[in-house]
């Protein structure tokens, strides 16, 4: 029987290998070059930015449609998978769904080694593409750095969508184990159980729209950093080409070491109202309106990040292979030319990537790490909840 168990609890792992694998194509698709979301993107280009950037942000509100039918299917199974194996609590409960979660969640984890190899790819070939224009390298080594840095693009995008499908399994879990210690608790002081969390009472409404609002804010908050720090960063380096006008002829070095000053001071104190933020408003919510909207907080807030973090995460990375394509000279108009660089198409792109760069390299991967905040917080303080 024990083996027989078991088995059901390796079918659940398997289930996360898939489901990892699911995530490296989805984000394949809907990122790299060779496939339809990309070109539409490079077409929408030749019409201008502003449609550069509807055609980039249909394409981002479109991955979320696979994303949580992949995400569901991938915890439904595990679930089912886990409650046939029969392991029963202490009270004769059926706990071997959360635990068959809680393996595909491992599952998932077992392809780690493989996703830090594709995240650390993006940033490397992102770099050698910049010494190759700086350093005056000729024409086909800055060829060969554009299409290493165009994969990269997807395999950065890969790793985060990894890792905001492995935040949501992880939050099931840690929702679940939030429940288990409230019910704890209440228990010891002979209460009512919380056996579901109850969305029509008002106080969790409201804690879930607060939750939806959290991740919006969030996102706001991070985005608006990289605004004010990009343009504290154009008025310096307009400054110094002001002052140093030999910086275009190299006959100047430009002071690159303000830039990262700059740089450095925002990333500290820019992320400081968003780690507050993200840190207060479970423990206000909780102490104001009680552990049960709490853990309505914490539902819809999970829901919510994870598929604005796809959105955010996928559509940066469309863009910015947009942008590459393009640069490849494979978007050609009407007549046949190629529309390549310093083309009214490529600038288009251009402006494309640069909405895109916040959404994949500062909000989206964020995200993730704000869902796994909050359920860890709520579980740490779920005692100074219950009244």
């Amino acid at each position: 029987m024990l083996f027989r168990s078991w088995i059901w609890f390796f079918l659940a792992g398997i289930v996360g290998l898939v489901t990892s694998i699911a995530f490296v194509y989805i984000t394949q698709y809907y990122t790299a070059g060779a496939w339809r979301p990309v070109k539409e993107i490079a077409e929408a280009s030749k019409t201008g930015p502003a449609t550069n950037i509807i055609s980039g942000t249909a394409v981002g509100f479109e991955t979320t449609f696979v994303t949580a039918i992949t995400i569901g299917i991938a915890l439904i199974a595990s679930h089912w998978l886990g409650e046939q194996a029969g392991l029963k609590a202490a009270d004769g409960h059926n706990v071997g769904g959360i635990f068959g979660t809680a393996v595909a969640t491992m599952g998932m984890l077992m392809t780690t080694a493989y996703i830090l190899a594709m995240d650390t790819f993006g940033p490397i070939t992102d770099n050698a593409g910049g010494i190759a224009e700086f350093s005056k390298s000729e024409a086909g080594a800055r060829e060969i750095t554009d299409r290493l840095d165009a994969v990269g693009n997807t395999t950065k995008a890969l790793t985060k969508g990894y890792a905001i499908a492995s935040a949501s399994l992880a939050a099931f879990l840690l929702f679940s184990a939030y429940i288990d210690k409230v019910n704890l608790i209440l228990g010891r002081q002979g209460k009512e159980l919380m056996e579901a969390v109850n969305l029509a009472d008002v106080g969790v409404f409201v804690a879930a729209f607060v939750g939806a609002m959290l991740v919006y804010f969030f996102s706001s908050l991070a985005i608006r950093a990289v605004g004010k720090t990009a343009q504290s960063i154009i008025v310096e380096v307009r400054r110094q080409f002001r002052e140093m006008p030999g910086i275009m002829d190299y006959s100047q070095r430009p002071d690159y070491a303000r830039v990262v000053d700059i740089t450095t001071r925002a990333a500290l104190r820019e992320m400081i109202a968003p780690g507050m933020v993200a840190v207060a408003t479970p423990v206000i919510v909780g102490i104001l309106l009680g552990y049960q909207a709490v853990a309505g907080m914490l539902m819809v807030g999970t829901i919510a990040g994870v598929l604005l973090a796809t959105f955010l995460n996928n559509s940066g990375g469309a863009w910015d292979n947009a942008k590459k394509y393009i640069e490849s000279g494979q978007l050609k108009d009407a007549t046949g030319a190629v529309l390549g660089k310093r083309t009214d198409a490529h600038a288009a792109a251009v402006v494309g990537d640069t909405v895109g760069d916040p959404f994949k390299d500062t909000a989206g991967p964020s995200l993730h790490v704000l869902v796994k905040l909050l359920a860890t917080i709520t579980l740490v303080l779920a005692p100074l909840f219950i009244r």
